[in-house]
């Protein structure tokens, strides 16, 4: 399922880090950053839910907006319920709408934003979301405390907080066009192998979206995937190539690829993963490419994958996802 619009617009973005996405090669493309994983609080979860709530407060000010001028809030993470953009919503009193596409929920929520805008039902939204590394790994993994080795196609869940206003308001940057995902199987059930989960999943929404709206692979500057990691990536456009004939290898990348420096942080193994992972690299260093007009378009693939620590228990298959979001610079 693919939208087309005509008058939704990205007007301006707020991102804050930890400290290792603070010490990668995106440091001076974000807003603000913090030196240690507790952000100042008691425990992870309240780190995590600081981190989303300083970006909804900042991204408001940062376009001169206060509370009263959002429509509609839509946010998601990986904790439980999504808790962290439940508290941190709370404050802003506003129509409120929490999404789970796990690492892809970023680009969901700005999916159901902008079909609200373009179809007049709404005029302003905003679109959030988050992760934590420590939240994360207690949740779907084990506590780090365990040391437990992890292999080296593990990724490394982004810790940050990251928001978006887009709204019918005229900007330099348009959503252009969204591909909705389906639920994929890929095969996979290793849950330390997030990227060969994931890559059947990014693979059939790109092929859909390039159908869907008869394009080529080359009409996007830049193809973008949420986080596959060093080995999804080339997952991805070996079967794209076998599979379907699609050419991706020379515009093509991988946020958990570009948000670490995987030959200095070895900790990061296969690269960056999270919901956040995609917002920070796309909602700094890509939006400044965009509005340096290095990069006219760019179509952002969110990866997620859907799976639970009880199902990987039962000998179930980790599902995937992935949503298309496609940015043009006007």
């Amino acid at each position: 399922m693919t939208f087309k619009y005509k008058n939704v617009f990205l007007n301006n973005t707020y991102t804050v880090v930890g400290p290792y996405e603070d010490n990668g090669p995106l440091s001076k493309y974000f807003d603000d950053s913090y030196k240690d994983l507790y952000c100042d609080e008691e425990t992870w979860e309240k780190a995590e839910v600081k981190l989303l709530k300083e970006s909804m407060k900042k991204v408001l000010r940062k376009n001169k907006m206060t509370k009263e001028n959002i429509d509609l809030v839509i946010s998601g993470d990986l904790l439980n319920q999504v808790s962290a953009s439940c508290y941190a919503a709370e404050e802003l009193e506003k129509p409120f709408l929490g999404v789970y596409s796990a690492c892809a929920s970023n680009v969901e929520g700005l999916i159901i934003g902008s079909n609200f805008i373009e179809n007049g039902n709404i005029k302003t939204c905003l679109c959030s979301t988050c992760s934590h590394n420590m939240s994360s790994e207690k949740q779907f993994r084990n506590p780090t405390e365990y040391g437990a080795p992890k292999p080296k196609t593990a990724t490394f869940t982004a810790t940050g907080g990251a928001s978006a206003i887009i709204s019918n308001v005229k900007s330099d940057i348009k959503i252009e066009s969204a591909t909705i995902g389906r639920i994929i199987d890929y095969n996979q059930n290793d849950a330390l192998n997030m990227g060969a989960a994931m890559a059947g999943a990014a693979a059939d929404t790109i092929r859909r979206h390039l159908e869907d709206l008869n394009r080529k692979e080359d009409y996007y500057d830049l193809i973008l995937t949420g986080d596959l990691g060093i080995y999804g990536k080339e997952i991805l456009k070996e079967y794209l190539m076998k599979e379907n004939g699609i050419n991706i290898t020379k515009n093509y990348n991988d946020c958990g690829v570009i948000l670490y420096d995987l030959k200095k942080q070895k900790e990061v193994l296969a690269g960056g993963s999270g919901p956040v992972c995609s917002a920070l690299v796309t909602y700094s260093f890509i939006l400044d490419q965009m509005k340096k007009k290095k990069l006219k378009r760019v179509l952002l693939v969110a990866t997620g994958a859907l799976f639970s620590p009880t199902f990987l228990y039962q000998k179930e298959n980790i599902l995937s996802i992935a949503h298309a979001i496609s940015l043009e610079a006007i």
